[in-house]
């Protein structure tokens, strides 16, 4: 089965990516009846050197996205996968001669399709008089004995093109350039792995991995690599791919050691998420430091890509500072990450939290039985949670991700250890703001959030009293902030339901001789009634709007988890004869 691909034509995809890059960005032409992209200000470029790269289309941003003022001065672009045409990459150099260039270098992955077509294309330009010049890039790790082809052009070539480009920007002439990059491209070394393969439109995927298997050492057009590795962590992933390229026994090895100065890429194949990419990044920084390895700057995204596949490509440039100050040069390219000009290595990477307010001890013998009491509680409210969580999990399925129950857990979990550091504040609004925190940092989701809402809400009344009126209106306070934020109402089938009918009935909290528990027995009778009302009710806030109603024939999760909280309070409080 071929992959889906969001296309108009096979035919004419690699086209169409082009003309769309040009199309929103008024820096860049097409060259008519080519597939070809120059800078628009080519005759700003009068007497200085001109760089043009390229090769197959599929491996976005690059090239284009690295044609600016610092950078190539133009791409030429073949099918998917597949080197461009001598006749594009001919006039794109006879278009930046006849501007004014006094010279053209072509810089050029290391594959036989672009090594023939460039090449022959300079040939020709050299015969018609123009000064040409070709630096081959291979860059690539992977092979640990040389092969007569050499070694791959990857995702180092990038860093060619920043190097040549701010050379050309200081007016260097061509020959000093192609030497100096030259030199540069035996200094750096790239590997890739791979979750699994891409599909060029129209196509099937180029290789099968099993569930448990990676690709190590793969190039940039579907193929395989040097070997097959199982699945491991992203730490011991990056250590095996350090390994690799750092080791002196492997022939295409980069000679980074302890006390070596790099710049590093890490580099999305296509498919990768940004969350596992910056897990990467940061593994492969702390592996590189741990073996001493200082490293300059670090470049984190997609430079180089594969299609839409699932994997990363490290690369490590040794670098001085005269080389630095090339890869710091400003540049226009639009794909060209804004990385600041800062060592990454030495630098702090935290800072100290900032301390919270001390609270008033609670000294007082009747603050120590209060104390007891709220140990009771929240005791109760977590192990209730806890044998909840697989019933809240199974409910939030249907409207949700399915982890309300493992959020409320998390949530127990965390009170649960805060009480075994020691007894909780006595006082009522400091217990509601420690619980806030706390939930609000551990609980997560927007549970965490609403709930630490209420109870911060709810302390603020508590400070000034804690009689029944003051609780009622603890409840208030509460309710208005998860609604002001929340943005949910009584009605919308959320945990609102079951507290708002809970508070209507704690309103008799404010009449003088109330009753706490005949009150409360009330309130947590209607919350269970309003949490088994929501069955019925159409979601008007939180995920589960999304979801038609016809689907959700089970009570609301939150709603549920709120009402079974008031009567584990509830039950606790008549046992202690509250």
């Amino acid at each position: 089965m071929t992959s889906k691909k969001l296309v108009n034509s096979v035919a004419g995809c690699a086209d169409d990516a082009l003309a769309g890059l040009v199309a929103c960005n008024p820096s860049l032409q097409l060259l008519q009846g080519h597939r070809v992209a120059l800078r628009s200000d080519l005759d700003s470029l009068k007497g200085r050197v001109a760089l043009l790269s390229g090769g197959g289309s599929g491996h976005e941003p690059a090239h284009a996205g690295f044609i600016g003022k610092g950078m190539l001065t133009g791409v030429i672009a073949g099918a998917v996968f597949t080197s461009p045409a001598v006749g594009s990459i001919l006039a794109a150099i006879r278009a930046v001669a006849q501007a004014g260039t006094v010279g053209t270098l072509l810089i050029v992955k290391n594959y036989t399709g672009d090594r023939l077509n460039f090449g022959l294309a300079r040939e020709q330009a050299r015969a018609e008089g123009i000064p040409v010049e070709m630096v081959v890039v291979g860059d690539d790790s992977a092979f640990t004995v040389l092969k007569k082809a050499g070694r791959r052009g990857l995702c180092g070539t990038v860093l060619i093109h920043k190097v040549a480009g701010a050379l050309a920007e200081a007016g260097v002439g061509l020959e000093e350039i192609t030497d100096r990059v030259s030199m540069v491209t035996k200094a750096m070394g790239t590997l890739g792995v791979s979750l699994s393969s891409c599909s060029v439109p129209g196509s099937k995927p180029t290789f099968e991995l099993s569930a448990d298997e990676m690709e190590l050492g793969l190039g940039i057009h579907g193929e395989a690599g040097v070997r097959r590795i199982k699945m491991a962590t992203a730490d011991e992933i990056v250590a095996l791919m350090l390994d690799h390229m750092t080791s002196s026994s492997n022939v295409s090895h980069v000679p980074v050691q302890s006390g070596s100065s790099v710049v590093l890429m890490v580099n999305n194949l296509g498919g990768l998420s940004f969350l596992e990419l910056g897990i990467i990044a940061d593994a492969t920084v702390r592996s590189l430091e741990g073996r001493g390895v200082k490293i300059a700057r670090a470049l984190v995204g997609t430079f180089m890509s594969a299609l839409e596949m699932p994997g990363i490509s490290l690369t490590l440039l040794l670098v001085d500072e005269p080389l630095l100050k090339l890869i710091d040069a400003e540049t226009t390219a639009s794909a060209w990450p804004n990385v600041a000009k800062v060592w990454v290595t030495g630098r702090k990477r935290s800072r100290t939290a900032p301390t919270e307010p001390l609270a008033a001890p609670d000294s007082t013998t009747a603050a120590g039985a209060a104390s007891k009491q709220m140990v009771l509680v929240l005791e109760r409210v977590c192990t209730t949670l806890l044998g909840l969580e697989e019933y809240l999990n199974a409910l939030d399925r249907a409207a949700g991700d399915g982890d309300c129950g493992t959020t409320h857990s998390c949530a127990a979990r965390a009170i649960q250890g805060w009480l075994k550091e020691g007894p909780p504040p006595a006082s009522p609004a400091q217990l509601l703001s420690k619980l806030s925190f706390l939930l609000l940092e551990k609980m997560g989701g927007s549970s965490g959030a609403l709930y630490g809402l209420f109870l911060t809400a709810a302390a603020q009344p508590l400070k000034a009293k804690t009689d029944l009126p003051a609780w009622s209106a603890a409840m208030d306070a509460g309710l208005e902030a998860m609604q002001k934020y929340g943005k949910a109402a009584p009605g919308d089938r959320t945990m609102l339901d079951s507290l708002w009918a809970a508070g209507q009935e704690l309103q008799a909290w404010k009449s003088p001789g109330a009753n706490l528990l005949q009150i409360l027995t009330k309130a947590v009778k209607s919350a269970e009634a309003a949490a088994e009302a929501t069955k019925s009710m159409e979601a008007g806030a939180g995920r589960a709007s999304y979801i038609s109603s016809a689907r959700l024939d089970q009570p609301d999760p939150g709603a549920v988890a709120a009402a079974a909280i008031l009567r584990a309070i509830l039950e606790v409080l008549q046992s202690q004869g509250a």
